[in-house]
């Protein structure tokens, strides 16, 4: 990792984070810390025919930047700040057919120390990142789970245990649990966490109080990995009080058929709400496969018509958001196929095209559709650009049964140190 001095933005946040006596004790507290990080920028272009919808685009920026600092032999300080948003970890969307540029806050999103003193174990205490498949506690561009807790980790062979307890969370705002009161896919989570959904809206608008209430619910998580003979196997539990539990099974492998390289992958998910008798499915399995330059993927997963709800963010392990636009986190009674081939037709130089399929077995019938195409260019091993550009759809999106039909582009650039 390249040292805090070397970079102007990590020295400017460093000097902010740190309290010392003299010039000396900063000097020697600034040489001990390693930086790590990603600067993203991301440009939305969306069309939409329908007259219900408008178009929309944006710039959206983000800054992650880590700081750890070798405290002894066994303890690790850890921070992380967030250039971004300051509820949910993510990053600030400028609209450019509304408002005009704007300035970005500067959030500690993590705060913690780590302890190596035991052999094979890691334990962090603090505010950290939710690091389960359920949630997403790392992310370039999107929203970010973290809370305050204490985390273990301990190797025995080749099985890695995991528990975990957090007192609060950034839930109320980040992920599914977030939006009481939109058409979202989440409003089966949010509307049984307490009383009825009246209770609950009254709670969230009178008081505005609901992303505190849902932040303050102890979660509890354990957790086992294990990986024999190129098998990657992992099962998973976690427990929001007062809310839901879920668990979750994975299996995932590579191995060389000839000059093919595959990787197959399947995994169950479950999700109970405390208060309400629906229980969440979701079932997911796939192969990805390599031969010399070129790659393709076949997915497919399915929902029961309970509902398809397993995930805190539909981009974690849990969820299945493997494209764009259609995910089948959030919908019950649907599945869903991805379909993917691309070249690597330069060193540096990668073009694939995607298709998604999703179809909607609920009397809403929004079956939703998409193919695009995207260029990636890796100019260096710490810098990489890509550019989409596709066509996106969903039916009975709107009233009268009209259906959405968009035109979507985007261009994101993206920087790790």
């Amino acid at each position: 990792m390249k040292r805090l001095v070397k970079l102007s933005l990590a020295t400017s946040v460093a000097l902010a984070s740190f309290s010392c006596a003299n010039a000396q004790d900063l000097e020697q507290a600034i040489k001990n810390v390693d930086v790590s990080g990603t600067v993203a920028y991301r440009y939305n272009d969306y069309e939409e025919s329908a007259a219900e919808s408008d178009s929309s685009v944006s710039n959206n920026y983000k800054i992650g930047l880590n700081l750890k600092s070798k405290v002894n032999d066994d303890v690790t300080a850890n921070t992380r700040f967030i250039v971004g948003t300051t509820t949910n970890a993510g990053n600030v969307s400028l609209d450019t057919q509304s408002s005009g540029d704007g300035q970005v806050d500067v959030t500690l999103s993590e705060v913690n120390f780590t302890y190596t003193g035991i052999a094979n174990t890691s334990i962090t205490v603090g505010k950290q990142g939710l690091a389960t498949p359920f949630t997403v506690h790392r992310d370039a561009m999107d929203n970010e789970q973290t809370g305050t807790g204490i985390l273990a980790i301990t190797n025995v062979g080749p099985v890695t245990l995991a528990g975990a307890y957090f007192n609060q969370t950034n839930l109320g705002e980040s992920g599914a649990l977030n939006d009481p009161y939109s058409d979202g896919k989440y409003n089966g989570v949010i509307k049984n966490t307490k009383g009825t959904s009246s209770d609950k809206d009254t709670i969230a608008k009178n008081n505005n109080d609901y992303g505190n209430e849902i932040g303050s619910k102890n979660i509890v998580t354990i957790g086992a990995m294990v990986n024999i003979a190129g098998i990657n196997a992992d099962a998973w539990y976690i427990d929001m009080d007062d809310v839901f539990d879920a668990y979750t099974i994975g299996l995932a492998a590579k191995y060389n058929v000839g000059d093919v390289k595959l990787a197959p992958y399947a995994r169950y998910s479950s999700l109970d709400l405390d208060d309400s008798s629906a229980d969440n499915k979701l079932w997911k399995l796939g192969m990805r496969a390599n031969m010399g330059i070129f790659g393709a993927h076949l997915g497919y997963g399915q929902t029961d018509d309970e509902g398809g709800i397993v995930d805190l963010d539909g981009s974690s392990t849990t969820g299945y958001d493997e494209h764009w636009n259609v995910t089948l986190s959030g919908q019950a009674d649907s599945s869903v196929v991805y379909a993917s081939v691309d070249a690597q037709v330069m060193p540096k130089l990668n073009v694939a095209l995607k298709y998604s399929d999703l179809d909607d077995d609920t009397s809403a019938k929004q079956d939703e559709r998409e193919i695009y195409t995207q260029i990636t260019y890796n100019m260096s091993k710490n810098f990489y650009g890509y550019v989409r550009f596709g066509q996106y759809e969903k039916d009975n999106e709107f009233a009268d049964n009209k259906d959405l039909d968009s035109t979507r582009g985007r261009l994101q650039v993206q920087y790790s140190f």
